[in-house]
């Protein structure tokens, strides 16, 4: 049987990723920061396009302004050509004890006062532990060489206040003598905020209950052999053990709450990060408007110089006019992957309120539960492109700042026939465990129990579920025997 090469013909369809396409896809899921920042690397890139900064005034108001500042000028002169003694005439002329009495000599009396703020809280910078160590440090009687061990191990302690690097690796790096490094770890260790250097919670705590001069035995023997123990709260078998009474172990508990299982987080305070909401509602006339917010975004154009490059029809197709016609198409393609962005997410945001508009009207519990595909054929697009522009994206409405993530979640039956969203499901079940008495917590079951009261159809284990996603521990956690 002989082999041979044959050519044939065949027509089919099949999906191409145009390169338009691909950028539209990639700039759905873009924050506007990215956005802002993917727009600046192209206009760098391509020399055709640019920012549209352009404002046009009239000429009658620069005709205008230009007779204003001639005036001025002229005043300008004229007072600077006055002789001293009609100047000395105007001063004389000033009622002195009118000004002394008024707001702008002394604005502490004057009703018009507004007292600023200390010019040292305004211009505070959160102090992190390393800075303290170190200030610390340099203000004890240490010597040299102490001071290098100590800024060696302050370097290597963590957000919480622990030393995360053994003391045999750090003398191993540094080439030192291990019980050099020790006698620094105690120095270290005798700095604020007490418990500070600790390799682990338990030395954490026996440093802390040696600053505050408490010998109890008791809370010793618990922090060094007992602590699973006490999480546990199994209190009857730590007095067995212990041969103590219960009230002994409850007040030694009391106790040991004072103390700080992470010494340094209050010199790392959570900053705040402020949302600017890309998607603002805003209700006119009982109807919900939605607004894209692009202040920050810049507006492109195409460089009116190389388009009357390009509208020159030559029929030489050189090496330079193919570059400039590949970044003109680049640059159209930017434009409309921009445009089309910013129309769907509008379209996006438009249906969220149609939606949600017992949501925005009156709260948290009219919450409907959503999918991506009755948002995707709602607006007659695809679920994945729902799925990116919903990416990372935020809308400002009457209930508040939300991500447009937290729209979409699923359902919960009902006894009544309608689903429930189980956003509102699991607010009921925070609002339950809040309110519960805390000597005597509700179980999952009692949870299921009081959650079908409120026509909720839920099973044990999405309860179990929910309250996991919550936060909120289990019910030994969570029962306390003293307040």
């Amino acid at each position: 049987m002989g082999i041979e090469l044959k050519l044939q013909m065949r027509l089919g369809q099949r999906l191409v990723m145009t390169p338009m396409l691909q950028q539209a896809i990639k700039l759905l899921p873009m924050t506007r920061l990215e956005l802002v920042q993917a727009i600046q690397i192209e206009i760098e890139q391509n020399p055709l396009l640019e920012e549209d900064t352009e404002t046009e005034e009239p000429e009658e108001e620069e005709n205008n302004s230009g007779d204003e500042t001639k005036e001025t000028i002229f005043e300008e002169q004229t007072t600077l050509e006055k002789p001293e003694k009609e100047k000395e005439k105007e001063s004389e002329e000033i009622d002195w004890d009118a000004y002394m009495q008024s707001d702008l000599y002394d604005g502490r009396t004057g009703e018009g006062y507004v007292e600023f703020p200390n010019l040292e809280n305004t211009l505070k910078q959160n102090e992190s532990i390393e800075e303290h160590l170190m200030w610390q440090l340099s203000c004890s009687s240490v010597t040299e060489e102490e001071y290098k061990l100590g800024s060696i191990i302050v370097g290597n302690i963590n957000n919480e206040g622990y030393l995360e690097e053994s003391l045999e690796n750090l003398a191993e790096e540094g080439n030192l003598p291990l019980d050099e490094m020790e006698d620094a770890l105690i120095l270290v260790q005798s700095l604020d905020p007490p418990g500070v250097g600790a390799r682990n919670l338990k030395e954490c705590l026996l440093l802390q209950l040696e600053n505050n001069g408490a010998q109890s035995a008791l809370m010793k023997d618990l922090i060094n052999n007992h602590l699973e123990e006490l999480d546990e709260r199994n209190f009857k078998k730590l007095a067995k053990i212990l041969d103590v009474s219960i009230d002994d172990i409850l007040g030694a508990m009391k106790a040991m709450r004072e103390l700080d299982p992470k010494p340094a987080i209050q010199f790392n305070p959570d900053e705040a990060h402020y949302i600017t909401p890309d998607l603002y509602v805003v209700k006119m006339d009982n109807e919900y408007q939605v607004y894209l917010n692009d202040d920050d975004t810049p507006h492109l154009r195409i460089n009116s110089y190389y388009k009357s490059i390009l509208k020159n029809k030559s029929k030489e197709k050189n090496q330079e006019r193919e570059y400039l016609e590949n970044k003109f198409r680049s640059a159209l393609w930017m434009i409309k992957s921009i445009e089309q962005r910013r129309q769907t997410m509008l379209k996006v945001g438009r249906s969220l309120c149609k939606f949600q508009r017992e949501f925005l009207d009156k709260g948290l519990n009219y919450l409907k539960p959503l999918i991506l595909k009755d948002v995707a054929d709602d607006i007659e697009m695809h679920e994945s492109t729902i799925s990116r522009v919903t990416t990372n994206k935020y809308i400002y409405t009457t209930q508040g700042l939300f991500e447009l993530k937290y729209f979409f979640h699923s359902s919960v039956g009902s006894y009544l026939g309608s689903d429930m969203s189980s956003v509102r499901v699991k607010e009921m079940i925070r609002v339950i465990c809040k309110e519960e008495d805390q000597s005597k917590p509700y179980t999952d079951d009692q949870i299921v129990k009081l959650l079908q009261s409120k026509n909720v159809k839920i099973a044990r284990r999405t309860v179990t579920k929910y309250r996991k996603d919550l936060k909120i521990p289990a019910t030994s956690k969570r029962k306390r025997l003293f307040l």
